[in-house]
């Protein structure tokens, strides 16, 4: 079965993402563009060169030396017309992957050095994925896509943020995420802004699980109330593997049985030191243990993948078929924060069909 998935097929196929960062995923040439524009000086000036330093330098096994390489790619991203170029652009690039439904999510605090307000970042980037999206549907490969904004955890803007992300829900903006480094930054620091969330009937996720471990996905559900959890791979630190068959704790348990989506990102994983290859990753446990996981891309650039790379990867290292494609591609679908009936038109109508041809052969 593994023999007959081409990647050039699976580039086709339908899919469904929900954890990617907007300025994790530029284009060199559109970062070495805009830095001339601005004055910011690059590691190279060479677009494939550059793409080339920011996988070498994001591939430290560390989670905060990671952080850092975004340092260039929002230095290039504060004015509004950038930042409608980068959206647009994203947008372009994940239709042209075979996505059909993306959460896109960027941190509207970081944008702020050129004089922009909170509202203008936000509107030049709904803006942007509109720009996109149209042109995406125009060359026949449509996507839809939802936008999330993020509050760094570090910071104290997150109730601000939250009002802003409400703010915008008619708009494009479909949930609100917290994001930075884990360690020493608990959720619970910004409690305040997810009980407002929670009063208002929004979705949010938190990132929670990736560097830090079980007690950070804890408070993220049992504290926060996270709708879902962005990374959440720690989770297997509450599943004994040690006997012949595996014993779920009861955090681990809890999070099955409320079929919490978990935002998974073999290659980001690998890179920040989470996991050690994609093969030992834990994505493929969770999913025979049948978790609610996703699989996604974090930062394309940083980790030079897409969702076409990513489900390859799994192919290659778990033996995946359609089967296992699709059913990742529906819980993604599942999991949106957008309404019930937009789900389930996209996947009864999109992903279904697509795969239903696959499966037959």
């Amino acid at each position: 079965m593994v023999a007959t998935i081409r990647y050039e097929d699976i580039v086709k196929v339908p899919k469904a993402l929900l954890h990617d960062h907007l300025d994790g995923g530029l284009r060199p040439a559109t970062i070495v563009e805009l830095a001339a524009e601005v004055g910011h000086e690059l590691p190279t000036t060479d677009p494939d060169a550059l793409g080339r330093w920011f996988v070498d330098a994001a591939d430290s096994g560390s989670l905060e030396r990671y952080l850092e390489t975004f340092a260039h790619t929002v230095a290039v991203m504060q004015t509004a017309s950038a930042l409608r170029r980068v959206a647009a652009e994203c947008a372009l690039d994940l239709a042209a992957d075979g996505v059909v439904y993306a959460e896109v999510r960027f941190a509207p605090e970081q944008h702020l050095e050129r004089d922009l307000t909170l509202d203008e970042v936000v509107e030049a980037v709904l803006a942007g994925f509109a720009e996109g999206s149209a042109q995406a549907a125009a060359a026949g490969t449509p996507i839809r896509v939802g936008t999330l904004l993020t509050a760094m955890r570090h910071a104290a803007r997150s109730q601000e943020i939250a009002e802003l992300a409400v703010r915008h829900r008619d708009g494009g903006v479909v949930g609100f995420d917290i994001a930075g480094a884990e360690a020493g930054f608990p959720p619970t620091r910004h409690l305040d802004a997810f009980e407002y969330l929670q009063r208002e009937n929004f979705h949010f996720t938190i990132h929670a699980g990736e560097a830090f471990g079980l007690p950070s996905i804890w408070q993220a559900i049992q504290w926060c109330g996270a709708d879902r959890l962005g990374h959440g791979v720690r989770i297997v630190d509450d599943i004994d593997t040690s006997g012949p068959v595996p014993v779920l704790g009861r955090l681990a348990a809890y999070v099955r049985d409320k079929r919490i989506p978990l935002e998974l990102c073999p290659s980001s994983n690998v890179q920040t030191g989470a996991v050690t290859s994609i093969a030992e990753h834990p994505i493929g446990l969770l999913r025979d243990l049948r978790f609610r996981v996703t699989l996604n891309t974090d930062n394309r650039l940083m980790s030079g993948t897409s969702m076409s790379r990513e489900m390859a990867l799994l192919v290659e290292a778990f033996g995946y078929g359609w089967a296992e494609l699709r059913w990742l591609t529906i819980n993604a679908m599942k999991s949106a924060f957008i309404p019930f009936d937009e789900r389930l038109r996209i996947i009864d109508e999109v992903i279904k069909p697509a795969y239903a041809v696959l499966l037959d052969d």
